[in-house]
């Protein structure tokens, strides 16, 4: 893939194992490369469990305790956030990359009122007087979308909808402006209009802060409507990235070419309207391990021999595109 200037993260062989309960090892990121440019919003698209949730908490080194680093590398402003220390990732963690968690309703505290917890973000990372902080949270409130902060900042989360408690969360992770926002499935929870409301409100706050946006999500509507590059996924590895257009118009991968045409999206105005996860035939991989051969083999209608038997490699069909695939050479 070609080297962007502006990279604001670079993820390099990035391998991740997990122990399973049986005493076996379960390959969740498998040499990944990925770069995340400054001011884009960068699409991460496969189906569940492929590793785009391993990724988001990789980046922020929030992964669970059966998890192994095998190789690899972050680099975020000049250090590899691998090798950071517990306190380097304190000023790290809210000030400079945040998350949009799956679901608000579990990271919300269900004892304390929204606008402290909101406080409690600007409290951990900005010098701010209790005056201060309670102003800015009335501004963020605003900003997601509160007509009445004032009043919202002492509910607690039970006493909202679903759509108000990911705006809550939202107002939480751009609170002291970070530098690079990953919002992990952020609409999973939400039905159509509420899905439109916060896919909206996200391109919103990227117009206005100019904040990197990764979104990672199954829903191809999701990061149709939002991304500016997209990076597919499938059984711990990146299969295909390129611009959002080059993606959905002219996919090169046999798994990319499956979910766009099974999709059966229109593209309008250069965003994807009515979409649907696809169904692929065969089943997603178990990941026990590191796949030998291609990890789309089994499910793949072009595969050939050597997919068997050898990893496809990275290639670059294009400028700005690659494709891990042998359909385009070795």
């Amino acid at each position: 893939m070609e080297r962007i200037e502006n990279n604001l993260i670079c993820i390099r062989d990035l391998t991740i194992t997990y122990s399973a309960a049986n005493g076996g090892m379960i390959c969740a990121l498998n040499h990944v490369n990925l770069e995340i440019r400054e001011g884009e919003v960068l699409g991460i698209l496969g189906e569940s469990g492929c590793g785009k949730s391993t990724l988001a908490n990789a980046v922020l080194r929030l992964l669970p305790a059966n998890a192994t680093l095998a190789s690899g590398e972050i680099l975020f402003c000049g250090g590899n956030l691998l090798s950071s220390t517990e306190r380097e990732l304190r000023d790290i963690r809210g000030r400079q990359i945040s998350q949009v968690p799956q679901d608000p309703g579990l990271s919300l505290n269900p004892v304390i009122a929204v606008g402290t917890q909101i406080a409690e973000v600007l409290r951990a990372h900005l010098p701010m007087t209790t005056g201060q902080r309670r102003a800015r949270v009335n501004e963020l409130l605003n900003e997601v979308g509160f007509d009445q902060p004032a009043e919202i900042y002492g509910v607690y989360p039970h006493q909202l909808s679903g759509g108000q408690r990911q705006r809550i969360v939202i107002a939480q992770a751009v609170a002291c402006c970070p530098a690079l926002v990953i919002a992990d499935e952020p609409t999973s929870k939400l039905d159509a209009r509420l899905r439109s409301d916060i896919i909206a409100l996200l391109a919103r706050l990227r117009a206005t802060h100019g904040t990197t946006l990764v979104v990672i999500s199954h829903d191809l509507a999701l990061i149709g409507a939002l991304a500016d590059r997209i990076a597919v996924m499938y059984a711990g590895t990146v299969v295909e990235i390129g611009k959002r257009d080059e993606i959905l118009q002219r996919p090169l991968h046999p798994y990319t070419q499956a979910l766009v045409r099974i999709a059966r999206s229109t593209v309008s105005g250069g965003e994807y309207a009515k979409a649907r996860f696809p169904r692929i035939e065969g089943d997603h991989p178990s990941l026990p391990g590191a796949a030998v051969g291609c990890c789309f083999e089994p499910r793949c209608s072009e595969r050939i021999q050597m997919c068997l038997d050898h990893r496809p490699p990275e290639v670059v069909p294009e400028p700005a595109r690659s494709v891990s695939c042998f359909k385009y050479g070795e």
